[in-house]
């Protein structure tokens, strides 16, 4: 509730102070404003006014609005208006009720001007009108900053669901959501697609006997040799478990089983643990190759990669199979 303190003729406050009148007719402003109502608000209070289309003047003390109804937001949704700026333009010049949360920030006094007065204001004076514009230009500055913002961190977030926080390869939902286009992209440009399957050999033995932290590790390790031997074109994704991927776009089966086989050399020089005084087990994978067919989509191509991958294992482990 809103306590009314008095009016504007008896406040003690004056017009020059006040963002709207600049550079107005301040004796004209001040008759105009006389009869005003002062309100004020404690610490914490809201304006709770969701009827009648009114501008809010902060005369002392300072308001918070909640653009999108969130407290407290660090994203720069809350807006602070301090003394002799104003809340309420937008609600005035729709003649509808201000829908925003307006609370104080400690002991606050405003000046109510309803929304017929502020129509006669704006048009008898020149002034009024071109700071009203100037205000809500403002306004609508900050607000496609605040929308910048917020797309920026709404991709900084997208961008991490796509990517797994353990070895920071894509995941399995970007999978699902990029290698139908690259399967598109393959059919439209006629250029060949391979995908490469990777298994870790007998990891779970690996993980039972020197725990599941060093498998992490160990898993890491893994994730940057297929990482560091790919093109800057070429995705590297973690499947799942100790299942790794590498999309290769415009890569033949040939080229691909090149690839395979030297990321299965290195994966056999891969230094786990170089501090270590207990020596290693060298890291070992199998290699599945497969090409995009005439008729394939991505489904197709990940079978196809995954029967591969079983061959290899069948053959031994440890190496690359098509």
């Amino acid at each position: 509730m809103l306590r009314v303190t008095g009016n504007f003729r008896d406040s003690g406050y004056t017009v020059e102070n006040l963002e709207l009148f600049r550079g107005a007719d301040t004796i004209a402003a001040a008759r105009a404003l006389a009869d005003c109502k002062v309100v004020q608000l404690a610490p914490g209070e809201r304006i709770e006014d969701a009827v009648r289309a009114r501008l809010y003047i902060v005369l002392s003390g300072v308001l918070e609005v909640e653009t999108d109804g969130h407290a407290g937001a660090s994203d720069g949704s809350v807006i602070r208006i301090l003394p002799g700026e104003s809340v309420g333009e937008q609600s005035v010049l729709d003649d509808a009720a201000n829908l925003d949360a307006v609370r104080a920030v400690e002991d606050t006094r405003l000046l109510v001007i309803e929304s017929g007065l502020a129509w006669e204001l704006i048009d008898q004076s020149n002034a009024v009108a071109r700071n009203l514009l100037r205000l809500l230009s403002f306004r609508i500055r900050a607000a496609n900053a605040l929308l910048r913002r917020r797309q920026k961190l709404g991709e900084f977030y997208r961008q991490l669901s796509l990517n797994d926080t353990l070895t920071g390869l894509y995941n399995r939902t970007w999978l699902a959501d990029m290698l139908p286009k690259l399967v598109m992209r393959a059919r439209t440009q006629g250029s060949p697609l391979a995908l490469l399957m990777v298994d870790l050999d007998n990891f779970k033995k690996f993980n039972d006997t020197h725990g599941h932290l060093i498998g992490d590790a160990a898993l890491c390790a893994a994730a940057n040799v297929i990482r560091d031997g790919l093109r800057p074109s070429d995705f590297a994704v973690r499947y799942g478990g100790e299942e790794l991927m590498a999309v290769l776009p415009e890569t033949s089966a040939e080229l691909a089983h090149m690839v395979a086989v030297r990321l299965c050399q290195q994966m056999r020089e891969a230094v786990l643990f170089p501090d270590m005084r207990v020596p290693m087990p060298h890291l070992t994978a199998c290699f599945g190759v497969a090409v995009l067919g005439p008729d394939g989509d991505e489904m197709s191509l990940i079978e196809a990669a995954d029967a591969a991958l079983y061959r290899a294992k069948d053959a031994g482990r440890n190496c690359v199979s098509v």
